[in-house]
């Protein structure tokens, strides 16, 4: 038989979190659970309201679309929401205001509305209308002065896809849902957000990895108090001494250049070999050193 789909009713449920609140609603117009339908009566036949067993002939709900022909199963694929006001943000928001804005949205055709294949609605209490995505009809009848009808295409039911972020948008617009702040300060203890490798690697793992960095980079070989340096000819370790090394090696091989061999790789070799690390750590003036450690943190930390 007809039966409610979990996202529908994840809607529904959005709903009556928000405008069912006594303490953010004018008293006696807080939406109530019985407003927000999706499912039809017994003797409701044909269309969104329905399924599969209750559909009829040419029914607009099914023929109409090639999405409701795939999609059509025993889920409902249309949701009722009833009269409300609540004041947030400012300003009174109720049914009419509501209905609106979701219209201005399916005709700006925004990403989260493109499941939804009508709205029947009132503007003002008087008058029916509708949008419909395919272009087929514009009114309604009269009990639409009362309360708000979406049809949703029954592919987007038979899939499942999540049909609350334009709801949630809504309550975000008229300040029901307090827009998430980024924290301003971030403490040492915090835990990384991405994956590193290390579930608890911290802040302040990263912030003692840069140091080290920067020691290792900027002083001299065999210092002492350096925090976990690397290991002996390691390959940080020789990293780091090509590091130091490299306005020796500029020299030597604009020295070399010079000359008269054949064999260039052979120089560069040789070059190589003759420039032990604490040759190297003695070679590099300060600031270069100071200035390659601050250019490596940088790009580890962008």
């Amino acid at each position: 038989m007809t039966s409610a789909p979990a996202n529908l009713l994840a809607v529904r449920n959005l709903l009556l979190t928000y405008l069912n609140v006594d303490k953010k609603a004018v008293r006696g117009d807080d939406l109530e659970p019985a407003e927000v339908g999706i499912v039809g009566d017994v003797n409701h036949r044909g269309g969104y309201h329905c399924g599969s067993d209750r559909v009829v002939r040419n029914d607009y709900s099914v023929v109409e679309s090639s999405r409701d022909r795939n999609g059509l199963t025993l889920h409902a694929s249309g949701l009722d929401v009833g009269t409300f006001s609540v004041r947030s943000g400012g300003g009174t928001h109720n049914l009419r205001t509501f209905s609106a804005w979701m219209v201005a949205q399916c005709a700006a055709n925004a990403a989260d509305t493109r499941d939804i294949r009508e709205i029947i609605y009132s503007p003002d209490g008087r008058t029916v209308r509708r949008w419909d995505r395919l272009g087929r009809r514009t009114g309604g009848d009269s009990s639409h002065l009362f309360h708000t009808h979406f049809s949703f295409f029954r592919d987007s039911t038979k899939a499942g896809r999540d049909q609350t972020p334009l709801f949630r948008r809504y309550l975000t617009a008229i300040g029901m849902i307090a827009i998430a702040k980024p924290e301003d300060d971030m403490e040492q203890s915090d835990r990384l957000i991405k994956d590193t490798g290390s579930r608890n690697r911290t802040v302040g793992d990263v912030l003692a990895d840069l140091q080290n960095l920067r020691n290792w980079l900027i002083s001299p070989a065999n210092t002492t108090g350096l925090v976990n340096p690397p290991m002996p000819n390691s390959p940080l370790q020789q990293m780091l001494a090509m590091l130091r090394a490299w306005p020796a090696l500029v020299a030597q091989v604009n020295e070399l250049s010079g000359k008269d061999f054949t064999d260039e790789q052979q120089i560069v070799s040789g070059v190589l070999a003759g420039l032990p690390p604490e040759k190297i750590a003695e070679a590099i003036p300060p600031q270069i050193a100071r200035d390659v450690a601050d250019e490596l943190s940088r790009r580890l930390t962008a």
